[in-house]
């Protein structure tokens, strides 16, 4: 599909058949150490292209992607499940809840639908390399669409980053760098490794294909929900880059006349690395020290920060912050009343409509359709439960050790 790029801050638009990654005039400005960075590119399809798409039947969310995806099978993205938790409709009073498993893609976590649409770009310009920063989940998916379509990737992490995270990439088979510093640390050398040495950037927000990539989300539930959309949709969001592409997949969606409306978007952040939820209640781009135990949204410089709190806004959505005691109470409960086992950062979501259960309901009755987005699974970071659940002790091999452990 044809498309052009728009700067997010300045609204300067490009049209280029090379790779861009941010608006250069506002890169080039001399910012703030302290603020969100600027000059972000927002994807915009070409209007009349997206219009057309209102009466194809065998609709995709592939049809919305600016570069044409090879070989889907190989790496196969899309029709994720929606669960609809009995237990926890019940108990919250939310009847049309529903919960979209996202951890079930192939690398475990969200950041496969980036990675495809970056692996795409990266063939669509004859480059076979990819170079990256992340904590963790990014790198995985990154390295996992590698080791599918045949790609070299250099993944820059942070070395305090999880290790079951770290070791799905090197499983992959990508060149992973460790870095004695953080997550910012180790976003400029992989930028400064990719103006080196070339190849594609996927980082995040950065390359604003990975936000094209994750609206596939909202298309997808789109289509899954019978070309309906929910009236409420709760997103985990670390550095934004996530919830711009949920909001940015419903947007295109409206664009193109399929929906009439678009859904509330909810941004929701631990309260010890709430930098977006902030900016947004006060307008304040200021970062903030972040030091949540969901390490996969634990940002003190969300990359994606101004264009998430435009489209918090844009949606007439709002940012509700949750305590990393919610969270991990709310990654308990979804395990052992839903049968849903995620990881702290995917939790978030559900912690935050435990929270807002109520106000849903007063705004919208309680037959409210609300989803909720959780995106990694649980074996991600399964550090995060030592101290709160050890195994039982062993019983001896006999039929009086059972009557006696269970009298």
């Amino acid at each position: 599909m044809r498309f052009k790029y728009v700067c997010n801050d300045c609204g300067n638009e490009y049209v280029s058949e090379e790779v861009m990654y941010t608006c250069p005039e506002c890169a080039a400005l001399a910012t703030d150490a302290n603020e969100f960075r600027r000059g972000n590119l927002v994807v915009r399809l070409d209007e009349n292209d997206a219009k057309a798409l209102s009466t194809k039947q065998d609709l995709s969310f592939y049809d919305f992607f600016p570069y044409q995806v090879p070989d889907k099978e190989c790496f196969p993205i899309g029709e994720t499940p929606i669960a609809y938790p009995k237990r926890l409709r019940e108990r919250y009073g939310l009847p049309n809840l529903s919960i979209k498993l996202d951890s079930a893609l192939p690398s475990g976590s969200f950041k496969d639908r980036a990675s495809q649409l970056i692996a795409a770009q990266a063939i669509a310009h004859g480059e076979n390399k990819i170079a990256l920063a992340s904590t963790g989940n990014a790198g995985a998916a990154m390295s996992c669409a590698g080791a599918a379509y045949g790609l070299e990737i250099v993944l820059f992490v942070p070395e305090t980053a999880p290790v079951n995270k770290l070791m799905q990439s090197v499983l992959y088979g990508a060149t992973v760098v460790p870095v004695k510093g953080s997550y910012d640390d180790a976003f400029a050398l992989s930028i400064a490794y990719t103006e080196r040495f070339g190849g594609i950037n996927r980082n995040t927000a950065y390359n604003p294909m990975t936000v094209e990539g994750k609206k596939s989300v909202s298309i997808e539930l789109f289509l899954q929900l019978g070309r309906k959309v929910p009236e409420v949709v709760y997103v985990p969001v670390g550095d934004g880059c996530i919830y711009a592409g949920v909001c940015k997949g419903f947007i295109d969606l409206h664009v193109a006349g399929l929906i009439d409306r678009i859904p509330q978007v909810v941004c929701v952040q631990s309260t010890r690395s709430n930098a977006i939820a902030q900016a947004w209640k006060t307008g304040s781009f200021t970062n903030v020290s972040a030091t949540t135990r969901a390490d996969s949204i634990s940002v003190s410089s969300p990359a994606n920060g101004r264009m998430a709190v435009r489209y918090i806004n844009e949606t007439d959505g709002w940012a509700t912050e949750v305590t990393d005691a919610e969270i991990l109470d709310a990654q308990m409960e979804l395990a052992s009343q839903a049968g849903i086992f995620v990881e702290p950062a995917a939790a978030c979501a559900w912690a935050g409509i435990r929270k807002d259960a109520d106000l849903l309901k007063k705004r919208y009755g309680n037959d409210v359709s609300v989803c909720v987005l959780l995106t990694g699974t649980g074996f991600k970071d399964m550090a995060v439960f030592e101290g709160r659940v050890s195994l039982p002790a062993s019983i001896e091999n006999s039929v009086d050790a059972v009557i006696a452990r269970f009298s």
